[in-house]
Formats: C-alpha cells, structure tokens, sequence
C-alpha cells in the first residue's frame, strides 16, 4: 500500500543531470590549478589536499590539515556536486564557486594566501601567463583564477548512481531493500530536509531540533550575528555521503548508522527502530554516483 506521504514526496528527488555546460578552455586549466599547491603560501597545499576527487570530493578526516600542519575547526564539504548547493560552505558565507574559492585559498589555516599574493605567484609562471591569455583579455587577475577553478569544480558531478537510475524508470536498478529504505527515508521524514537535485544543500536549517545537538560551533551566527541564526547550517547533500565519512559539520560520527540514529533523534524528534536505521544506510549507498571523466584523466 502507497501512503500518502510516498506520494507528495514521490517528486521531491531529481536525477542529477549526466553532464553540465561548461568552457573546456577554463575546465582544463582550472584543473590544473586545483592541484597545484602554487595557491597555498608555503606551496604545500593545493585544493585537492582537503578534495581528493578519487574518493568522496573530500578528504576523509575530521578537521583538514593546511600549511605548517594546522588543523582546521570544521569538516570539509566534499566539492562534488557543490554547483547544485543554493550557497557554499557549512554557514553560507560564499554565494556561489567562484565566490567560495577565495575561501581556503585566503583562510590562514587553509592555505595562507592572499589573493594578491597568488596572482603574483601566478604571473611568475610563464605556462599560467600563456594559458590565462589564451582566455582572457586581462591575462591572470582576481576573478579570472576563481571563474576557471569554479567552471572546473562545475563539471564535478556524480551521475548514474543506482537511485538515479531508478528515478528515471529502471525499477531493477536498486534492491527491495533500498526501495524500502527509500520509503523510510519519505516517512520518517528525512525528505523534508533531503531533497532536490542535490538531496540536500537547497536551504539552512538548525543543527539540534528536538534535542540540544551540543555544537561548539555556531554557524550562521558566526555571518550574521543574529540570535535566531545560532547552530544553523547549510543542510549538506547526500550524494556520495557513504564516501565522505565523517559526518556532520564537526565530523563527530565515523558511520552512517550513527549519523542517522542522531539525526533522527534530534531533526526529528522520533525513535527509530534499528532495522529501520539499517534500511535507510542501505538506500543512502545507492547514491553513490559516477566519478566524472574529467577526473579519470590524469593530468
């Protein structure tokens, strides 16, 4: 038997796209940049230190490492599908890529840099002199290092995943037990927050419901310094989220079945049995998706 929730939230879940327009030229040589440690002051940290495109987009560890070993304070999103996220990093601060590349690159435990700096450092480089030209009129400036590591983070999606198969009519494509954690994931009310494109990163919500969630850190609060926005964050997407353990934004959970046993308790304010917890791990795996091409390439 259908329920009626299964049927409000049948369309609230789309397929990611199997690819997205974007400028060869600037993909190319903003790959080129997101692995080279050129962007970090000490030339020891690059975009993929804390990104490792071979796994889950992010770099597995609670809190990333940056220049002279400094240990960062909040979990490192993973990068892949970010192009669908409504705004950047866990408080929202960056509107969109190429707003969010100022962010490590100029972030004193990330890289260390200025944006000055790399453009000198950059300028240096008869290659990155060459290539920039090649594209743009005024050569390597402040907006023209973000516009090409963003249209290169742009392509970085995760297609064809089982449950996008599924959406798009393959029935087969995942397991009873998926479709069942998928029907649970509707009814207890995961959607509500988990939806979209990206199942996720479409809008804020607080971290700690029903429950004190007893995070150190404060958020959205830490931007706009209003009361209502303490512990609120950008709701993360669930793509791919069996490769980027740990959870949450201060990645105090190594494991899915923790992470959604927490999240139901205090998102949403109910117990849920362990069976049912086990169901809904399953059907969070099946949207592991395809690692995209250009990846695959090696430089």
């Amino acid at each position: 038997m259908i329920s009626i929730s299964t049927i409000l939230y049948s369309d609230l879940i789309k397929p990611l796209p199997d690819q997205v327009k974007a400028d060869a030229r600037k993909v190319q040589l903003g790959k080129k940049l997101f692995f080279d440690p050129i962007l970090s002051k000490d030339g020891t940290i690059s975009c993929a230190s804390c990104h490792d495109l071979q796994k889950g987009g992010d770099d597995g560890m609670k809190f990333s490492r940056g220049i002279r070993g400094q240990i960062g304070n909040i979990n490192a999103p993973t990068v892949y599908n970010a192009v669908f996220n409504f705004r950047q990093f866990w408080d929202g601060r960056a509107k969109d890529l190429k707003e969010q590349v100022f962010g490590p690159i100029e972030n004193p435990v990330e890289m260390g840099h200025s944006m000055d700096l790399t453009v000198k450092v950059l300028k240096k480089n008869k290659a990155y002199i060459k290539a920039f030209n090649e594209i743009y009129a005024d050569g390597i400036t402040h907006k023209n290092v973000a516009d090409v590591i963003a249209e290169f983070e742009k392509v970085l999606i995760t297609p064809n995943s089982p449950f996008d198969r599924y959406l798009k009519g393959d029935k087969r494509a995942i397991s009873e037990q998926e479709k069942e954690g998928y029907r649970l994931f509707q009814s207890k009310g995961c959607i509500i927050c988990h939806h979209g494109v990206n199942i996720g990163g479409n809008f804020y919500n607080k971290f700690g419901i029903y429950k004190d969630a007893n995070s150190s850190n404060l958020g959205r609060y830490n931007i706009t310094k209003r009361e209502e926005d303490k512990y609120v964050f950008k709701v993360p997407s669930l793509r791919n989220v069996a490769l980027t353990s740990p959870y949450m934004h201060d990645g105090r959970f190594n494991t899915l079945q923790d992470a959604v046993e927490f999240m139901t308790e205090h998102q949403l304010g109910r117990y849920i049995e362990p069976r049912e917890i086990n169901a809904i791990v399953v059907f969070l795996k099946s949207l592991t998706g395809e690692i995209p091409e250009i990846v695959r390439i090696k430089q």
